[in-house]
């Protein structure tokens, strides 16, 4: 069934002929003669339409619209989380913690544990950095403070970049010239 306007003269099998009168993202208000006002899902197809309003303006956003907005909105506050392959030699793979100490036990640890670990760190960064450079009470001097500090915790942690399938998501720390 197309998006139905407000004003829409509809008849439902139950509740007879009644008009819609609130457009919502997933179901109609529509008052009907017997029954009064009902929310009926936009999914449901026992609406008849007898009159449709095209005087009305249709929804301003459809579902799939809102959700593109919401990925871009997501997306560009770090709160959506990039899907970061870990090496095809590393599937599988232990990690082994071992002390120095002989009579103390080593610890293993899953690849896949460690690398989503790390994967969290430089996500988190790229939110703090995108943090730091929106915000209104620091001077741009301060900025550069601060983000000289970020650029040299990546750099610490290019040591990890041998997990990393693709050298697109490696870290990058300050380049020297």
């Amino acid at each position: 069934m197309e998006d139905l306007t407000v004003g829409t003269r509809v008849e439902h099998p139950r509740y007879g002929e009644g008009i819609i009168s609130k457009d919502n993202l997933t179901a109609y208000e529509i008052f009907f003669e017997r029954g009064g006002k009902i929310e009926i899902t936009k999914r449901n197809t026992d609406l008849k339409v007898l009159q449709a309003n095209e005087a009305a303006p249709k929804s301003t956003l459809s579902i799939k619209e809102i959700e593109k907005v919401m990925s871009y909105v997501l997306d560009k506050y770090g709160a959506l989380n990039e899907v970061v392959p870990l090496g095809e030699k590393w599937q599988g793979g232990m990690m082994k913690l071992q002390p120095a100490n002989p009579e103390l036990q080593a610890k293993e640890i899953p690849i896949e544990t460690f690398f989503h670990k790390i994967v969290m760190l430089r996500d988190r960064l790229r939110v703090l950095e995108q943090n730091i450079n929106s915000s209104k009470s620091l001077t741009d001097e301060e900025k550069v403070d601060i983000q000289q500090y970020i650029t040299r915790a990546y750099g610490s942690l290019t040591t990890f970049n041998v997990l990393f399938a693709e050298k697109e998501h490696y870290f990058v720390g300050a380049k020297t010239k």
